[in-house]
């Protein structure tokens, strides 16, 4: 590379950026492998800069110095167990579907000593959850991947989650993670070095459109047919937002200021369906996500999903997925443990 490329560089970081930033990974067995590769690819990209200039550096750790396992069968080698942290070290927890099996009682205890240092630390995916049964999450905003986020609101009413691709408080930032690590990670870059550095990682990853955490984090929600109608987006919306305590169609026609003939038209046309059948479908996804991902009884679920009556809820549950809401939680069990 020329000498005179590599000086035009260097004049676009700030000129305090010399040591590089530090990071450390905890793998949490089961771990997304996904959103650990996006996280780390970005800061692994930085590092090719034109500029020579060394941005981060990283160790990975486990609790057993292990190898861990991810969710899809692959592991990955750790450079240590559960060791000390400096304080400018910046703590990731990574995990995935196994998140409760996996946060050992070692884990959360070490997470609490090195913590307490000072640093800043967050989490990919469902490793929110890690550090919420740590105790560190209360009072805080977060996020988590959006087939989680039911199991959470349900289990942690302390911590307040957002349905966003990653989220920060105060020292605390956590991701839906995914792909989403990458436009966290890529946020990180931007407030660390500045934008023109995070600029050209995006271009390095063929990443053309970073998206902004406020950015929603299912494309099948925003890019519908129907969410084209305004008046229909809002209703869906409402919908979404009281799925425990249901609204009558008339209800929320009232609030989009519509008729109820024309509410359910819009639904005909844009979703074939009514309302009423198109809002009992989305509390029994979410009593779904319920059954399979927290320890909850069938009747905290059943309520916790809007429905006055078990026979009513067993019915509909069987009529939708072709089982009982009981015979759902034997067959699948239970992803979270009740928090301690």
């Amino acid at each position: 590379m020329p000498v005179g490329c590599a000086r035009f560089w260097t004049r676009l970081l700030p000129p305090e950026a010399t040591q590089p930033r530090r990071y450390a990974f905890l793998l949490v067995p089961g771990y997304s492998q996904l959103g650990f590769a996006c996280a780390l690819e970005a800061l692994s990209l930085a590092n090719l800069h034109p500029s020579g200039q060394v941005f981060y550096t990283w160790r990975v750790i486990g609790e057993t110095g292990d190898p861990v396992p991810a969710y899809n069968g692959i592991t990955t080698a750790v450079d240590a167990a559960l060791p000390d942290l400096d304080r400018t070290e910046t703590l990731v927890v990574c995990a995935g579907n196994r998140a409760a099996e996996g946060s050992s009682k070692p884990i959360l205890n070490w997470l609490r000593r090195e913590t307490r240092k000072g640093m800043d630390f967050g989490a990919l995916s469902s490793g929110t959850y890690t550090l919420a049964l740590a105790g560190l999450l209360a009072g805080k905003t977060v996020t988590t991947h959006w087939e989680y986020r039911d199991a959470l609101i349900e289990l942690l009413p302390d911590v307040i989650i957002e349905n966003s691709l990653y989220s920060k408080d105060g020292r605390i930032f956590t991701t839906a993670g995914g792909a989403a690590s990458m436009d966290m990670m890529l946020d990180r870059i931007k407030s660390d070095y500045g934008i023109d550095l995070a600029t050209w990682v995006a271009d390095q990853m063929v990443y053309t459109d970073p998206r902004a955490a406020s950015h929603g984090q299912r494309l099948s929600r925003r890019a519908r047919p129907d969410m084209a109608h305004g008046k229909l987006g809002m209703a869906l919306q409402i919908m979404e937002n009281n799925l425990e305590d249901p609204l009558r169609p008339d209800e929320i026609a009232d609030l989009i200021e519509l008729s109820t003939r024309q509410l359910e038209r819009l639904f005909a046309k844009h979703l074939g369906m009514s309302p009423k059948r198109h809002y009992l479908q989305l509390r029994l996804e979410k009593a779904r996500g319920l059954l399979r991902q927290t320890s909850l009884s069938v009747t905290d679920i059943c309520v916790a999903c809007g429905f006055r009556s078990l026979s009513h809820f067993s019915k509909s549950y069987r009529g939708t997925f072709g089982l009982s809401p009981g015979q759902e939680k034997r067959g699948t069990g239970s992803m979270w443990p009740a928090q301690p």
